[in-house]
């Protein structure tokens, strides 16, 4: 019998590395990418590149533009500056987007229903991450229990990097011999630069911590990777 994954697919970091651990492990995996107005909209172009380079069977891109109506951040309109990593306050950052996985991720679980996928996998981390309440794993045991429920339909959100560090993410991607591919043409930048990014918001300091850590440390990282998730590559 055929296994199908829907994967919330932004192309950046975590959600290529996602996407580099599923391949081997479903025979069709389905990429979604939602356009919702963000700021940093290279992303979907990104997106679309490396779908495309790394085989994948189907890659949509969703208009979600309703969530940029609705929800006002820094990453949802030009007005509101990034704040730098280094002047961050305390509680939830401006670039928090709220109600986006819910809806990114309920939108996902309606597709993979529509396509008979059983699994739909998401980056989201609650190890090293900006403070997302919406990144939590109790966040998403709950939403998955609800779209079980409101679609009878068995369903599991997978999140592959929920207990890992930023530094065993860029394991994780080591250990598939893919690491260039993360490092140089992913887009995780809330200012929309490829790569290393802009060095200063948030998600490029806690991408560049994380590499400077495995670069440093590989083989202890990498074994307390593949400890977590069982890999024996």
């Amino acid at each position: 019998m055929s296994t199908k994954a829907v994967i919330v697919f932004s192309g950046g970091q975590d959600s290529t590395t996602c996407l580099i651990h599923a391949l081997p492990n479903y025979d069709e995996i389905h990429c979604i990418t939602f356009d919702y107005g963000q700021r940093h909209r290279a992303e979907i172009e990104v997106a679309k590149q490396l779908s495309v380079k790394l085989g994948v069977a189907v890659h949509k891109v969703l208009d979600t533009a309703l969530l940029n109506e609705l929800a006002i951040s820094s990453l949802t309109r030009d007005n509101i500056p990034v704040p730098i990593a280094a002047h961050s306050s305390d509680g939830l950052p401006n670039t928090f987007v709220p109600g986006r996985n819910i809806l990114f991720l309920t939108l996902a679980s309606i597709y993979a229903y529509q396509v008979g996928a059983k699994t739909v996998i998401t980056g989201v981390c609650e190890t090293d991450f900006s403070g997302y309440p919406d990144c939590r794993d109790a966040f998403i045991k709950a939403l998955n229990n609800a779209v079980e429920l409101g679609m009878d339909y068995k369903l599991r959100i997978e999140t592959p990097l929920m207990w890992l560090n930023k530094a065993e993410t860029w394991a994780l991607a080591d250990c598939y011999k893919q690491l260039d591919l993360i490092r140089n043409h992913t887009l995780s930048c809330y200012n929309g630069i490829i790569g290393s990014g802009c060095s200063d918001c948030d998600a490029c300091v806690l991408r560049a911590k994380g590499l400077n850590d495995f670069m440093k440390n590989k083989t202890v990282i990498t074994n307390s990777l593949k400890e977590k998730l069982d890999i024996t590559t």
